[in-house]
């Protein structure tokens, strides 16, 4: 079943933050306002367009996922991101749509793949 971009980058957006928290716990950090304060070094706009430009740069993504990624990035969106400009935020919800149909996909092996990679972006 095809999704609409919106509902891909609500479950990647979902599925990211899930992966942060168990990144952060297994890191060690134990204090609630700490974890939130780590957390959205990860979860921002910011952090997801500049590891996204990374993947296009790199051409990282296969014809599907970049089709994928398309169709979150320009899908309309009721929200704006508090800190980041309009096209940053375009490019972060093409990020979360293409976890989110790694992950509905069940392509787990290739998301980790690239959460790895993200991990490494994001100084803590």
């Amino acid at each position: 079943m095809m999704h609409s971009g919106n509902v891909l980058a609500f479950v990647g957006d979902a599925v990211l933050s899930l992966q942060v928290r168990q990144y952060l716990v297994e890191q060690g950090i134990t204090k609630t306002k700490q974890l939130q304060e780590t957390s959205v070094k990860f979860v921002s706009a910011m952090a997801q367009a500049d590891y996204m430009k990374t993947l296009l740069d790199g051409n990282a993504l296969s014809e599907e996922e970049m089709g994928i990624y398309k169709r979150g990035r320009n899908t309309k969106s009721a929200s704006m991101a508090k800190n980041a400009d309009v096209m940053s935020y375009r490019i972060a919800t093409g990020f979360e749509a293409l976890w989110g149909y790694l992950y509905m996909e069940g392509h787990h092996e290739r998301l980790d793949t690239l959460w790895k990679e993200y991990i490494e972006t994001v100084e803590i």
